[in-house]
């Protein structure tokens, strides 16, 4: 079988930027003895959801902090290869109005690209980044981070995570929102922690009857009140309900952020504390959390080991694809030949069509072997069946943008494809999935008999009028169904400008 995945050199360096809701994160590692090593960390205090207005509108103010610190960003990664930096942007990213656009623009000031993931993504990666921290003991563990614009919690063992959460609460927006003139009240600290109360109502229940033996925080607020009740010796270990208590009286005492005056608080941190207070708080009383201990790794931590992991071809996304596969009980063999069709057609095209790079490939091989998932819905449109369930699944390892082009790519490997569907992504992604559609299209139409026999060596060219498809001469005359689907192709490509012809 043709391999969509070509042997690549580990790399000396590995880059990660965490583009969060608070503030703007960037590791660079060397890999040593196959671990990485970390060599800088760059931060930025950006505070992005607090420009984020009620209609989804980003301030042009924050927007050009962003911009400016992503610049800055860009310049220590001159002469780093795309495939050794991963770039994710998380709650407020999610949020923005017109984000495609901005995205553009932070792209260019950082010269790499920027995938905005989803909140279970998120998650993944922080329970990863945590757990590279921690002795492999077995142990069952709940891992929660209090975020700038989000909050997760996870339970995993070991490396993997087995229950991911994200909820819609964050220290900045929790700030803004409860603690917007800076006062400290008794009142202002209840209606923040109920509120947070009520967003934990979703998972309580589930998280405390799944239970955990190792409870673990993460990120800024977490380890601000772990460092303010060390200094403060509020607790012998970690952080417990009582420091979280004592800690938010002593800032009702102080009546307002500007007046803090808590050991170990750090200048910068005091004006996002009172909303992250409070949702551990209500993460405490809602989990019956014990005792949590403070982990110095995070998102940006996992970012790393997951780019080596696919460096190293220990891809997550290649487990979630066989998830897919063993969920929608996909014809293995059947998949592997349309892959392999597909993969040797894509060979011959990939110059004058522009798909360079292993990111083609990879999707194009996905593609392959989940186009029949929706089978299990019904064989009526299984197309449109597998597409909603690639866009709309929980997917490890995907960002927004890799399942809505993987699912374009599918919408459009039957029946009649329409420009209209590639809508929902950016021109560059539009481009890629539209080519990679009917590349697919071809494999597919050469082995709707599902037959064991391989089709021949065929040559695709790429001319002016659009594709030509070689076939051995004789070899077509005598397979009347195969010419009758390819006719069928032709006028069901036709929309997307692409004019197929064989001979």
């Amino acid at each position: 079988m043709a391999s969509a995945l070509p042997a690549v050199l580990e790399p000396d360096r590995l880059a990660a930027i965490d583009l969060g809701s608070n503030s703007f994160h960037m590791v660079i590692a060397r890999v040593v003895g196959g671990e990485p090593v970390m060599l800088d960390r760059l931060r930025e205090q950006i505070q992005l959801a607090a420009g984020l207005e009620a209609n989804g509108h980003l301030r042009e103010d924050f927007a050009a902090r962003a911009l400016g610190c992503l610049q800055r960003f860009g310049e220590r990664l001159r002469g780093f290869p795309p495939q050794q930096v991963r770039a994710v942007g998380t709650s407020t990213l999610r949020r923005i109005s017109d984000g495609r656009a901005f995205l553009r623009r932070a792209e260019a000031a950082l010269g790499h690209h920027i995938e905005v993931i989803p909140g279970t993504e998120e998650a993944r990666l922080i329970y990863l980044g945590v757990a590279h921290t921690l002795a492999d003991d077995g142990e069952s563990r709940l891992v929660v981070d209090i975020g700038g614009g989000s909050t997760e919690c996870i339970l995993g063992r070991r490396f993997e995570a087995y229950e991911r959460h994200s909820l819609h609460m964050g220290c900045v927006e929790w700030s803004k929102r409860y603690f917007a003139s800076g006062e400290l009240s008794r009142a202002a600290f209840e209606r923040a922690t109920t509120a947070a109360r009520l967003e934990l109502r979703a998972v309580e229940r589930r998280l405390r009857t799944l239970g955990w033996q190792q409870a673990v925080g993460s990120s800024g607020t977490i380890r601000a009140v772990g460092d303010i009740a060390r200094e403060a010796q509020l607790s012998a270990r970690g952080i417990d309900l009582g420091a979280v208590r004592e800690i938010e009286r002593r800032m009702i005492e102080g009546a307002h952020v500007e007046r803090l005056d808590l050991p170990g608080l750090k200048e910068e941190r005091a004006s996002v504390l009172p909303g992250g207070l409070a949702i551990l708080r209500a993460l405490f009383e809602a989990l019956e959390m014990e005792v949590l201990s403070v982990s110095q790794g995070a998102l940006r931590d996992g970012v790393i080991y997951d780019l080596l992991g696919r460096i190293r071809h220990e891809d997550v996304r290649e487990r979630t694809i066989k998830a897919l596969q063993e969920r929608g009980r996909v014809d293995l063999e059947q998949a592997a030949r349309v892959e392999r069709s597909a993969l040797e057609l894509l060979a011959q095209v990939v110059a004058a069509w522009d798909l360079e790079g292993e990111p083609s490939a990879l999707f194009l091989a996905w593609a392959a072997r989940v186009h029949e998932i929706g089978l299990e819905i019904s064989w009526s449109h299984n197309h449109r069946h597998a597409a909603y369930l690639v866009e709309n699944s929980d997917m490890p390892g995907f960002s927004r943008e890799d399942q809505l082009l993987l699912a374009a790519i599918l919408r459009n490997s039957r029946r009649t494809a329409r420009r209209s569907s590639f809508s929902g992504l950016s021109r560059e992604d539009a481009r890629i999935a539209l080519r990679l559609s009917v590349l697919l299209r071809l494999a597919l139409v050469l082995h709707r008999s599902r037959s064991s026999e391989a089709p021949p060596h065929l040559r695709l060219g790429v001319g002016k009028k659009g594709l030509l498809l070689e076939f051995p001469p004789g070899w077509l005359a005598s397979r009347a169904l195969l010419r009758a689907d390819l006719e069928e192709e032709a006028h069901a490509v036709e929309p997307l400008g692409i004019e197929l012809r064989w001979g």
